[in-house]
């Protein structure tokens, strides 16, 4: 953990002067909190920094799903609620929500909340702003949204050198980590579930003299995604000590299992489009290739339960002049010598999900429903199959 960013010694020593001599007394900046995720963006709603080496992708159109298509949101919609009308139903006051609970599978959980999507979009909208969070997506349509890349000053130790210097110049501490969370929704019958995921950077010396430092990817931290969804309970009414026993107490999904392995996973070679096997029935293999999607920062445009479908996009990183790292370096590494990326422009995939007995397969295809046997996607079902194994 870094706690002072390389600066000058001299405006350290300006600022550590200026506070001594304005501050009577020096107010710690944390609040005892284990999670701090305030952003001077926040009031301006500007984005939060974007760490080096990541690519700042457009916010205007960037996640609509392709004209002519009908949503996710839209489908289920019109399947599971009998004379849906397109008006925007007023979002629930929390405490008019009632039955909430936590579900699991394995190490990972999600909140079932009896209220349609529509009517808690704008609590979860309301739940990251005051947090801190700029929401870097936020389409209703595929009901996903995400933050922006932050940084959990809560890890930053509050020493007396911490008080009072950063009253002055707080951008001199850092942990050398950031984080980002994606919400995504699904409609069930009688309401709808929650999913966060978390998907998290750290920066490390690339050089010998520990002079230079790059961002890679951190593994994802389930606690951190069960810390949010109990205090997301908390915003929509729950109180804290019934949402700490949900969230700890979290109940096994149908089909599914409250501690062990999860099922695993394995490439089908020899098929026409790259395919995976998954030793699951279809409701838990769907759930979970939804979440290592989420995890693996693919960008859903659409889903489409009833047909098995993910439609899912890569922004090439070398459109924007930046090499991106995690996930997207891996995707559209080649192994050439020099380590360029060969893709010339953003891609849009479906992965289908479908029963196969009692397991389940995923399979790979272009956006015109052509199988995706390439490189490509033979490493889409490989960075699949390492988070469902």
């Amino acid at each position: 953990m870094r706690q002072l960013n390389r600066s000058s010694t001299a405006l350290a020593v300006l600022a550590l002067m200026t506070a001594l001599a304005g501050c009577s007394s020096v107010e710690g900046l944390m609040s005892g909190d284990k999670i701090d995720y305030r952003s001077k963006s926040k009031q301006s709603q500007s984005p939060l920094e974007v760490p080096p080496d990541l690519t700042q992708l457009a916010r205007e159109g960037r996640y609509q799903a392709p004209s002519g298509s009908i949503s996710a949101t839209d489908y289920q919609a019109t399947s599971n609620v009998p004379g849906a009308t397109n008006a925007a139903p007023e979002a629930v006051a929390p405490q008019a929500i009632g039955d909430m609970r936590v579900l699991r599978d394995g190490n990972q959980r999600w909140l079932f909340v009896p209220a349609t999507p529509e009517q808690l979009w704008p609590q979860l909208q309301q739940f990251w702003q005051e947090r801190g969070f700029v929401l870097a997506m936020d389409s209703p349509q595929a009901g996903v949204m995400e933050t922006d890349w932050a940084e959990n000053r809560a890890k930053i130790n509050d020493d007396i050198i911490r008080r009072t210097l950063g009253r002055v110049l707080d951008s001199l501490y850092s942990t050398g980590e950031r984080d980002k969370f994606r919400t995504r929704v699904e409609r069930v019958n009688g309401g709808t579930e929650i999913f966060i995921t978390h998907r998290g950077l750290e920066e490390v010396y690339v050089s010998r003299e520990r002079d230079q430092t790059n961002w890679t990817a951190r593994a994802s931290d389930p606690d951190l995604e069960a810390e949010f969804l109990q205090r997301l309970m908390v915003k929509l009414g729950a109180d804290q000590a019934r949402a700490s026993t949900a969230v700890a107490g979290a109940a096994a999904a149908p089909g599914g299992t409250a501690g062990g392995p999860p099922a695993r996973a394995r490439i089908v070679p020899g098929q026409a489009a790259a395919t995976l096997q998954i030793d699951d029935n279809f409701d838990r293999s769907w759930r979970r290739v939804g979440l290592a999607l989420d995890r693996g920062g693919f960008t859903v445009e659409d889903r489409d339960r009833a047909g098995g479908l993910y439609y899912v996009r890569y922004a090439d990183p070398k459109m924007a002049g930046r090499e991106e790292p995690g996930f997207f370096g891996k995707l559209f590494s080649f192994g050439d010598d020099k380590g360029k990326n060969t893709l010339t422009g953003p891609g849009r995939y479906r992965i289908n999900v479908k029963a196969d007995g009692e397991r389940t397969v995923a399979a790979v295809y272009t956006s015109d429903g052509r199988p995706e046997n390439g490189e490509i996607g033979q490493r889409i079902v490989r960075l699949l199959a390492e988070d469902l194994k």
